[in-house]
């Protein structure tokens, strides 16, 4: 009888102590910077805080390494506490409107963060420079925030990043020429820069890069954006639509892998080539409102559907025929 109670005594205190005291302490630290009276009522100090809500702990080492938070109450800016979790690997704070302030320094003391997710609040100031000190980071999505200023040059040199989404901030200035040298030659890096007011050509350098994904919709940006297509890259989705992009279309070579290609309301001329038929993965098109002229192709060998353009795929271009627009005389 004596061993079963003993047991039933210490089973429940060590797993109490699973959590590192150090990062249990930070964490509440961390729930004790906002002004709410009691946030993230999860956190109590008597359960152990690898079961609290949003915490992440390594299974073997019962080291927080991740920390995801969405809350509609919060209310404050981003503690400065995090760099005591010496072993985070994943910060994402989502969907919480009242955050607010600026990106603390502290957040480039993470050495071992890869996932940073900072969206949907009301954080501002600039994209920080110190994130180009986070030597471990795959993926940067600072999106649907307030941030301003320009984007610096030094996130390029990440040398394991491959995704970067700014998204829907109020950024300025133009894409930085080294955005066209990533230091991660190994990925096929994604860039979301769309809903900002970006301005300035785009620079050649990204010619360079063999984008995944690229989406720059909705800026102030102009030059030649043909760098982002060419036959032998791998790149899926090319969305650079509400720009002032000018270059000729009829020149631009097509990669088979193409799904998404939206180059609607620029100043785009020339001709819609023949070899964009060869796209066999072609989910959606829009060419719309820009300066093309000649006849819309025929024989499209798409692989998951059958050719369904509709007229305002194509429309409003200075002399577009063939279907699905008017027949060409």
């Amino acid at each position: 009888m004596l061993l079963p109670l003993l047991f039933l005594l210490f089973s429940p205190l060590s797993a109490a102590e699973l959590c590192h005291p150090d990062d249990k302490s930070t964490l509440l630290e961390f729930k004790h910077s906002f002004s709410n009276p009691n946030p993230f009522p999860t956190w109590d100090p008597t359960f152990d805080c690898c079961d609290w809500y949003g915490v992440e702990c390594n299974e073997t080492t019962n080291y927080v390494i991740g920390l995801n938070i969405i809350s509609d109450d919060l209310n404050g800016t981003i503690p400065t506490v995090l760099p005591k979790l010496k072993h985070l690997q994943h910060l994402r704070l989502h969907k919480i409107p009242n955050l607010v302030g600026r990106i603390p320094p502290e957040i480039g003391e993470l050495p071992h963060l890869t996932y940073l997710v900072i969206s949907w609040t009301n954080v501002s100031g600039p994209v920080p420079d110190f994130l180009a000190n986070l030597k471990s980071l795959a993926y940067l999505v600072l999106s649907f925030n307030r941030l301003s200023g320009s984007i610096p040059p030094s996130l390029a040199m990440l040398p394991y990043l491959y995704a970067i989404d700014l998204s829907r901030n109020q950024l300025t200035g133009p894409i930085p020429e080294s955005f066209g040298h990533f230091a991660n030659t190994a990925g096929f890096p994604a860039l979301d820069l769309s809903h900002n007011m970006l301005s300035g050509d785009i620079p050649a350098s990204l010619a360079n890069v063999n984008f995944s994904q690229v989406d720059i919709s909705r800026n102030n940006l102009s030059g030649d954006a043909s760098v982002f297509f060419g036959k032998g890259k791998v790149t899926n989705t090319i969305v650079i639509s509400r720009n002032n992009f000018q270059f000729d279309f009829s020149k631009v070579s097509f990669m088979e892998s193409l799904d998404v290609l939206d180059i609607s309301h620029n100043k785009i001329y020339g001709s819609i080539p023949p070899q964009i038929t060869d796209a066999v993965y072609l989910q959606f098109l829009n060419v719309s409102y820009n300066r093309l002229c000649g006849k819309i192709p025929s024989g499209w060998k798409l692989r998951y559907r059958s050719e369904s353009w509709d007229n305002t795929s194509f429309f409003h271009n200075r002399c577009l025929c063939g279907v699905p627009l008017d027949p060409c005389k």
